[in-house]
């Protein structure tokens, strides 16, 4: 599989798709750098058909529903784009395997140490990126469906890690498998501790046991790795960190924060496939 070339020029040009637990995420690479990213819903296997025939970015964005703006409207050479595709949801992957120009990132084609059979091909990527970015030791907290924590020690080799439920899905689960708990969202800003109603006492309970618990990791990381680094990503990365920054602000002030911790994986194998 060999990356478009942008117009006569020897720009290559890579479409690159991480499908996580409850939304798809996308980027644009040119010359392996990244130009724009975007998420979306899944999709079926007509829409996979319909992505395979676009020639521009602009058509992409329309036909994946896309968010935000891409900016600069690449014309691609032909089509379908070359499209690097990892994903943690088997039936999903099964489904972009119709594709006709994809290939499916696997663990083994990431230079970790010590990476075990069923750890997430995410969590993976996003330590990856983040060593490539900021060096090792790395610690990777991903704030999505999930809240996971990935570290890899001075030699690159994974130290191990962490799963739990999410923000958003500890508040939902609540409404979901009691009989009078409503389904209550994420404020803004930090609730009451001590909360004097319902929605307030579930958001308490949810978010600051959420912050301790993230307190203990890094707190637990600092003192294995003192000049270890720690960065965030996730689609709640921004979230949580506001309210870090009220809760414990000195924790805040030093996590990275960033979106693309996966495409930023995903770019340092570009190369290589």
């Amino acid at each position: 599989m060999e990356p478009q070339r942008h117009g006569g020029e020897s720009a290559r040009i890579w479409l690159t798709l991480m499908i996580g637990n409850s939304r798809m995420h996308w980027a644009l690479f040119v010359d392996e750098k990244l130009t724009c990213a975007w998420d979306t819903k899944y999709f079926s296997s007509a829409f996979i058909h319909q992505i395979a025939q676009c020639q521009t970015l602009d058509n992409l964005y329309k036909v994946t529903g896309g968010s935000g703006d891409p900016k600069k409207n690449f014309h691609f050479p032909t089509a379908p784009l070359p499209l690097l595709l990892a994903s943690v949801v088997p039936s999903q992957t099964a489904l972009w395997q119709t594709y006709p120009n994809v290939r499916i990132v696997t663990l083994d084609k990431i230079p970790l140490q010590g990476l075990y059979s069923t750890l997430g091909i995410d969590r993976a990527l996003s330590l990856w990126g983040a060593g490539q970015a900021w060096g090792f030791p790395v610690l990777v907290i991903d704030a999505g469906t999930a809240l996971t924590f990935t570290g890899a020690n001075g030699n690159q080799y994974l130290q191990g890690g962490a799963i739990l439920p999410g923000l958003g899905l500890q508040l939902a689960t609540l409404a979901h498998n009691t009989g009078q708990l409503p389904n209550v969202e994420a404020p803004s800003f930090l609730p009451p501790r001590f909360a004097l109603n319902t929605d307030e006492a579930i958001q308490s309970g949810v978010i600051y046991t959420l912050l301790a618990g993230i307190k203990d990791f890094v707190e637990a990381w600092w003192r294995d790795y003192p000049e270890g680094k720690i960065a965030i990503t996730g689609g709640d990365r921004q979230r949580l960190i506001d309210y870090l920054q009220i809760q414990f602000p000195e924790i805040a002030a030093r996590l990275l924060v960033e979106p693309n911790l996966i495409f930023w994986g995903m770019q340092a194998l570009i190369a290589d496939v």
